[in-house]
């Protein structure tokens, strides 16, 4: 099966379903990223682009894909709709996951939107968390213990984003960790990573 994480900015897709991901690749299905824009606004823009390269590696991404877009400036826009479904169309994808709306961060909101209109003929659809989602309801998990420590493998390799966040002097490890320890309570195992599911194909 062929799956897209959709992302607005490096590191946005190993926080929200790099778990989800590295379960994926370790069966042999094939992972495929969207980046919608350079992340600048956090760093040198070839930083973060070689860093985000970095992480496919270590999570086992097929290859990843850019929108070409400034921080802060992705749009709402017919112009990324097309972008995005000419991803799709190249590689099929059977599940797509992609930040939530419900987010403080316009380029979040205006990827979800975007991708909504995309993705509208992919049979799995879902939403997934990073720090500046709001009012998350999730209803689907996946257990990640057996690959937390590659979910945050990912998110190291992302070294210019290493220094504390605004979220209380937290480092984006501890925030991962953190929010992985607590979707694991609400599942009932160690670790997981939550979604908001739109469609959810299963096959029994």
């Amino acid at each position: 099966m062929n799956i897209l994480a959709i992302g607005a900015h490096p590191d946005d897709i190993e926080y929200g379903c790099g778990g989800m991901l590295a379960k994926y690749a370790k069966k042999g299905h094939e992972v495929y990223l969207f980046v919608a824009s350079d992340g600048a606004r956090g760093g040198d823009a070839e930083v973060r682009r070689r860093e985000q390269e970095d992480s496919a590696r270590v999570l086992g991404v097929r290859d990843v894909f850019w929108g070409g877009y400034l921080d802060t400036e992705v749009p709402l826009s017919r112009e990324l709709i097309v972008q995005l479904e000419a991803v799709i169309r190249k590689i099929g994808p059977r599940m797509i996951f992609v930040n939530s709306p419900d987010d403080t961060h316009q380029d979040h909101r205006h990827l979800a939107q975007c991708a909504s209109s995309a993705t509208r003929y992919v049979p799995n659809y879902l939403f997934y968390e990073v720090p500046s989602t709001q009012n998350f309801a999730p209803n689907c998990s996946t257990d990640i213990a057996d690959v937390l420590d590659t979910k945050l493998a990912c998110l190291e390799a992302h070294h210019s984003q290493m220094a504390k966040t605004n979220i209380e002097d937290l480092t984006i490890l501890e925030l991962a960790r953190s929010c992985a320890t607590f979707r694991g309570i609400q599942a009932r195992v160690k670790y997981a990573e939550a979604f908001q599911s739109v469609r959810l194909l299963l096959n029994l």
